[in-house]
């Protein structure tokens, strides 16, 4: 064993000692007033009960799947497969504990420093994306040493089954990850729309009031949704990743060695530190705070570039492996710039949407339906190019290694979107609390840069899906036996023909995986709805019957609205996972690994798009809000303000709840198909 083979373990290590450093940082900072400091802890105390509930229900299917998989693998695939949902799930925790104590902290902040406030939420969100990064490389470093303890000298054919024991580390992160993230989701969304519904729309009372009862569970949603359930997400994206390029290494092991194995292992352990410096630097400007982060995500991709040079050339001694990572590392940049441009409030697609509030709620919401359609063009366009050149680069290889480009500023990129439900939950506690005007104001500055950096992770986040299910697609063909080129002209393994668009059964799998995304996209919006339905009907009934509580003279009861969320929500995630989880399972056994492969690639590619336009369409329609509100079209109470609020809470399910969610559905389908490939027929 290498001395270089110990090096993503420490890493993992450093960065974790770093987000002990950063969170004692930010805790450290005055909370402020009593009244802030109640106020914080109502939303702490529900995202902690939240979390608890769903932790105890996810572990429930943890258990259930582990032993299963004991029994039909071994116990180091049982163990592996816990590993990645408990350090998945630990990741979420600790980003989203971090969140809910720098919320009150950044409102705090803001009360004598603009400047100070956008540091501390910036900090507290790369609590999150610095433990993302960290778990993951450590969990999956100490998997593979375990690997080369047992196999110090395996041929490739071994080493390659010793590796498919780590996919089972990949398929609990992306089990774990799809229940945080859909369930928050929910939880989140419902708890919003009810707060708009009720209290803007029908009250006429300010967002965020402490009038309206769901103001809490929707302050507690931002943080389960938002910070956890993304967190989550973007671990397993970043997990699943590392695992498919190291089974791809095996088949380069005679170009490469071990070091092909390697090198997503140490690329990835390398954007640890990447996102360490990036933190440190971010830029205290608060006449625009997103070019400040804008700043930290360009020094974190500088930092990057160099650190894949030295590797590509260095340790591989293969040049082509560096333009190819250099590939994702540009295609994360041009992603991130069409998001902005179709969610941002500077540009035409919001402007469009917020002049076509004007004319009441339809038309804002066909003109955010037309944006998020336009938007899902390009990206994909962008996909396409990348996993196209990177071929002609340096085949299967080339595109894993542009995986790792993209996915290499994760922990950064990770770190802004956090920023978003730290600013928002901060600008809640704000008007809660009764602070001045001039400091709403700053925080809604950041909240709106918030609403920006939320989309750009989105779509970041669906461009990594894309590209690792790709790489997790490649290594499901070489496990099933199907052909596979390696490069242009050299196949991995034709044993068995290819995946042939002739054969009926292939085109069957293709309609039956696209079709999964389009249910499963159904089912999350259904949920979204029917936990909406109980939660306005709440608000209505405690403005209905609690005395004087829309004078100001009493409080509302705040527990029964979060607990109404936390039990719709934890109810309705359960089956649109399950069947995710279950129907490459009932494929493979039903119709064999070839219809199988098909089935992947068309939830693949229907799950992406479905994602881009959803998550978009929603951010559109959310900024037009804020627009209107900035004082454009009558500002605030004016029609095009109340209609532009009714789009946006059509847009909040497609954003926050199924858009992000079919992240992990794309690529939970992948490594279940490649975690039981070898149970299915040929």
């Amino acid at each position: 064993m290498e001395v270089v083979e110990l090096v993503p373990s420490i890493i993992g290590i450093v960065g974790m000692v770093f987000v002990a450093l950063i969170y004692y940082l930010v805790t450290k900072e005055d909370p402020g007033t009593p009244e802030m400091v109640a106020i914080a802890s109502y939303i702490q105390e529900g995202a902690n009960a939240y979390l608890k509930r769903q932790f105890y229900t996810i572990i429930v299917f943890i258990v259930i799947i582990a032993a299963i998989l004991g029994i039909l693998q071994g116990a180091i695939p049982a163990a592996s497969f816990i590993a990645g949902a408990v350090l998945s799930l630990i990741a979420a925790y600790i980003g989203m504990n971090a969140a809910v104590r720098a919320n009150v902290r950044t409102t705090n902040a803001a009360r004598t420093s603009p400047k100070k406030a956008l540091k501390i939420a910036f900090w507290g969100g790369s609590i999150m994306g610095l433990s993302v990064v960290s778990l993951s490389v450590l969990g999956i470093g100490l998997l593979y040493l375990a690997i080369r303890a047992f196999f110090p000298t395996a041929a490739p054919e071994q080493l390659e089954a010793a590796l498919h024991t780590i996919v089972p580390f990949g398929m609990g992160a992306s089990l774990a990850a799809l229940f945080a993230q859909l369930g928050g989701g929910i939880y989140t969304k419902a708890a919003d729309i009810a707060a708009d519904l009720v209290g803007k729309v029908e009250a006429g009372i300010p967002e965020d009031d402490p009038r309206n009862p769901a103001v809490i569970a929707d302050q507690v949603g931002d943080n389960v949704g938002d910070c956890a359930g993304r967190g989550a997400d973007l671990f397993e994206s970043f997990s699943d990743n590392i695992i498919g390029m190291m089974i791809l290494g095996v088949a380069f092991y005679a170009l490469y060695g071990f070091k092909g194995i390697m090198f997503p292992l140490l690329a990835e352990s390398l954007g640890v530190i990447s996102t360490i410096v990036a933190i440190f630097l971010i830029r205290e400007n608060v006449k625009n705070p997103i070019t400040a982060i804008n700043f930290s995500l360009l020094v974190a991709g500088v930092l990057n570039f160099l650190f894949f040079y030295v590797l590509a050339v260095n340790y591989l001694g293969r040049i082509e492996v560096f333009y190819a990572a250099v590939l994702g590392l540009v295609a994360s940049l041009v992603v991130g710039v069409l998001i902005q441009y179709y969610t941002g409030t500077g540009y035409r697609p919001v402007k469009y949407i917020a002049e076509s509030a004007k004319f009441g709620p339809a038309l804002d919401v066909i003109a955010g339906l037309a944006v998020g359609l336009e938007s899902a063009f390009l990206p994909l366009i962008v996909i396409g190019a990348v996993v196209s050149l990177a071929f002609v680069i340096d085949g299967l290889y080339g595109i894993a290694a542009a995986t790792a480009g993209i996915l290499s500023t994760t922990g950064i990129i990770m770190a802004a979107d956090t920023f978003g439900p730290i600013s928002d939950n901060a600008a809640g506690i704000a008007e809660m609390s009764g602070l001045s005007k001039e400091v709403r104001e700053g925080l809604d500055l950041l909240d709106a840069v918030g609403n920006t950096t939320k989309a750009i992770t989105k779509g970041y986040a669906m461009a990594c899906a894309l590209l690792s299910a790709f790489v997790l697609f490649a290594a499901y063909l070489t496990a099933a036996g199907l052909k596979t080129y390696l490069f242009h002209d050299k196949v991995i393994n034709a044993a068995q023909t290819g995946v042939e668009l002739a054969d009926p059964l292939i085109l069957v799998g293709v309609i039956l995986g696209s079709t999964l995304a389009y249910l499963f996209s159904a089912l999350a919006m259904q949920a979204v709805g029917k936990t909406a339905n109980k939660m306005v009907d709440e608000v209505r009934r405690q403005f209905r019957e609690i005395p004087g509580l829309l004078e100001g003279k009493a409080k509302p009861d705040y527990a029964r609205a979060v607990d109404i969320s936390t039990k719709h929500a934890l109810k309705e995630m359960i089956f649109p996972t399950l069947i995710t989880f279950l129907a490459p399972i009932v494929i493979g056994l039903l119709f064999g690994r070839k219809p199988l492969g098909s089935f992947v690639v068309g939830a693949t590619i229907a799950g992406g798009l479905l994602a881009i336009f959803m998550i978009n369409a929603g951010g559109a329609l959310d900024n037009a809000k804020k627009l209107i509100e900035s004082g454009l079209f009558g500002g605030k109470g004016s029609d095009a303000h109340k209609a532009a609020v009714v789009g946006d809470t059509v847009g909040d399910p497609l954003k926050d709840t199924a858009g992000p969610s079919l992240h992990i559905f794309v690529k939970l389908v992948t490594i279940v198909a490649l975690t039981f490939v070898a149970f299915f027929p040929p």
